[in-house]
């Protein structure tokens, strides 16, 4: 229990303890946590302390509040290292989970100037828009918006987009996906985002935007992808 002698902060403490009856499972996944006035009875600590506990336990990803209803124990989250390029169905299968995507939009069009810039397009040139869902395990996890030049994949349909749109791409180029330009911002979901990721309009989301590239050189995808803070978080390893 908490040992107010002990050089190791209160609130240090309260968390450890948290986390302790989280992973052996006194509190489950999804089910709420006794109130900050309940566990400051428990532990005769003030609610200050243990609200200070929980907030830092909430920043981590361990636990969520919902106004009016409580504090709940989280999901765990993906982690997604960085220095490696590889798709979502990729993704999901090296973690033993099983990926599905649900098809919003499937269009050929002439892209914004922006997005033929950086796909190094000419002013006529289409790109396939695509729309999709991506889940793990029937959860939804982000949702793409991905521009593909139609002179790289013609064919490509909306039975095809389904799979891993890498190994397609490798398969029908017969060269190997080489590098990618990647950049990571953090928003509030925007209110269309929220009701194809099911989450409230007040929640946060990571947005990555990726253009990668085959190992010639030649662009063969741009990608914005919007993914839910709360299931999913990013790894680097930096060195020296």
């Amino acid at each position: 229990m908490i040992d107010k002698e002990s050089r190791v902060p209160i609130y240090l403490q309260i968390e450890e303890l948290l986390k302790q009856r989280i992973y052996l499972e006194e509190y489950k996944i999804g089910e709420n946590i006794p109130s900050e006035r309940e566990l400051s009875e428990q532990l005769n600590v003030s609610r200050m302390t243990v609200r200070q506990s929980i907030t830092n336990l909430v920043n981590n990803g361990l636990l969520y509040r919902e106004k009016g209803r409580g504090t709940y124990v989280a999901n765990p989250k993906l982690e997604q290292p960085l220095n490696g390029l590889t798709s979502f169905t990729e993704d999901m299968r090296a973690r033993g989970m099983e990926p599905s995507s649900k098809l919003i939009n499937f269009e050929k069009m002439i892209p914004p100037v922006d997005i033929a810039r950086e796909l190094q397009l000419e002013q006529d040139e289409y790109v396939f828009h695509v729309i999709r869902i991506r889940n793990a395990d029937l959860k939804p996890m982000a949702i793409e918006r991905t521009y593909i030049p139609v002179k790289i994949f013609p064919e490509l349909d909306e039975k095809k987009i389904m799979g891993s749109l890498y190994a397609l791409i490798e398969a029908r180029s017969h060269q190997k996906i080489g590098n990618a330009i990647q950049q990571m911002e953090a928003a509030i979901v925007s209110k269309e985002d929220s009701k194809y990721l099911q989450i409230s309009t007040s929640q946060a989301v990571l947005i990555i935007k990726r253009t990668s590239f085959l190992t010639d050189g030649v662009p063969f995808e741009l990608v914005r992808s919007t993914y839910r803070a709360d299931r999913y978080k990013f790894i680097s390893e930096i060195k020296r």
